[in-house]
């Protein structure tokens, strides 16, 4: 997602892995695993995930291709 060329540019890189990691985890395991009608998202959660999927989704559409 970036050039990776300082130390800071990898911590932000290898930390915008593990919130994609996360956000696979969240939405993947209870919905693979359980029946939806058991898994309670409130509308404030929802928003929140969605937020944070679509900023994840920018950095990947802005990122160069190596």
């Amino acid at each position: 997602m970036n050039a990776q060329s300082t130390e800071w540019e990898r911590s932000e890189q290898a930390g915008l892995a593990m919130q994609m990691k996360g956000m696979f985890s969240t939405f993947r395991n209870p919905t693979a695993h359980a029946p939806k009608v058991q898994w309670a998202t409130s509308r404030k959660d929802a928003l929140d995930m969605m937020t944070l999927a679509s900023m994840l989704h920018r950095r990947l559409d802005e990122a160069d291709i190596r």
